[in-house]
Formats: C-alpha cells, sequence, structure tokens
C-alpha cells in the first residue's frame, strides 16, 4: 500500500480530459464556488480552498494554486500538457485561469479576467476545446461564454451544457412525458453553433475520449 500525504485531502477523481494520469482532490470549506461567493458578499471571510494535483502513478502531490485567504478554486481541466483552474480572487475582483505545465511542474496565469464581468460566480467553469470560461444558470435559462470570446444566449428548461467542440456547442437536453406506466424519460444531444443557433439534434449522449475523438452513443 502506498501512502499519499495530501495535507487532509482523502478523496480524489481523475482529471478530465488527463486519460487517468493525473487526479485532483479539493476541500469544501465553503461548498462550492458560488457558496463561496455567498460568504464573502455577506461580509465574512472567505478562508480559500486546498486543491491538490496527484501524479499517477509515482503519486508526487503538486498545490499548483496555493490556499490563499479571500480566494476560491474550481474543479482543474487538462488541455495540451497543461491543467487549468479557475481562482477567483474576491477581494481584488478578478478571475485567474492557471495553467500548471505537467512536464515542468510550474504555474503561470493563463488569463486575468475581472469579476465584474459576470453576474455571479453560479456554474462558472472551465470547458474544453479550445479552453473556455462558461457560465450556466438552469433556473434562469442563462448560458454564458465569457473568455476567450463574449457571447450568451438563453437555453431551453432542460438544457445542460457539457461540451465544446471548436465552435460547436454540445448540451444534455432531458424529456419527459405521461404518468404512472405509461411515464417516459429520455435524453438529448442538442448541438448548437455560438450565436445558440441549433446545428442539429442528436439522439443519445456525447462524450469526448482521451484522445480528443467525440463519440456519439445512441
Amino acid at each position: 500500500m502506498k501512502t499519499i500525504k495530501t495535507g487532509g485531502i482523502t478523496y480524489i477523481e481523475p482529471v478530465p480530459g488527463a486519460a487517468g494520469g493525473w487526479y485532483f482532490g479539493m476541500d469544501h470549506e465553503h461548498g462550492d464556488l458560488y457558496e463561496a461567493e455567498e460568504i464573502f458578499r455577506s461580509g465574512r471571510a472567505v478562508k480559500g480552498r486546498k486543491l491538490c494535483l496527484i501524479r499517477y502513478p509515482d503519486g508526487q502531490v503538486f498545490e499548483p494554486v496555493p490556499k490563499r485567504e479571500g480566494h476560491y478554486s474550481d474543479k482543474p481541466v487538462f488541455l495540451d500538457g497543461g491543467i487549468f483552474i479557475i481562482d477567483v480572487d474576491f477581494p481584488g475582483g478578478q478571475i485567474r485561469i492557471f495553467r500548471f505545465d505537467c512536464k515542468e511542474g510550474k504555474t503561470c496565469v493563463q488569463a486575468n479576467i475581472p469579476l465584474s464581468s459576470v453576474k455571479d460566480c453560479y456554474n462558472l467553469s472551465l470547458q474544453t476545446a479550445p479552453l473556455t470560461l462558461t457560465r450556466q444558470c438552469a433556473g434562469k435559462c442563462e448560458f454564458e461564454i465569457i473568455w476567450p470570446e463574449r457571447t450568451g444566449f438563453f437555453m431551453d428548461h432542460h438544457d445542460s451544457f457539457f461540451l465544446r467542440d471548436g465552435d460547436r456547442l454540445f448540451f444534455n437536453r432531458w424529456h419527459e412525458e405521461g404518468e404512472g406506466a405509461g411515464y417516459r424519460y429520455w435524453e438529448e444531444t442538442v448541438v448548437k453553433d455560438l450565436s445558440g443557433e441549433v446545428i442539429e439534434i442528436l439522439p443519445g449522449d456525447v462524450m469526448r475520449m482521451p484522445d480528443g475523438e467525440i463519440w456519439h452513443m445512441r
């Protein structure tokens, strides 16, 4: 048995897109990013979030964005040899996207975005590819791309964004009808362009494989 010293992080999961070579773990001092934002806006202190990366198979642990008061991170993504992490600096009013170089073990700032450019941090997340900062609010059916370009539109009430492939945006859409023995539930994938226009609707689900190829299951 190998002991991995993470400083108290006891649950880890694969970094999306890293094909099993990298794992991450986070503490949950204030819940998710949006809950941390609410705490800061209420005038209380945000103690920060500890996020660590673990390399497989040697188990080496990295802390690319150290835990700092007033800051809060979210789940990382992998793209082109780097792991990208959101770090929101609430007192400084900035959203920073950091890149951790998986070979060099060094971290640099990929983008610096004013926090005022988003209504709030609800469902603020990084997606690929290309690397994209998005925000979606299901209750109000809003979807936004914050960076690297800026666009937004309203979604269907049952839509949820999950993947980008160039200028194609993929949304999961669920349906239900009937009751009792006649009840039916199904899902489909809606592909839209950057303006929100529907390109096609695919039965079943879509997922990106470790080599970047997109598979359609139906």
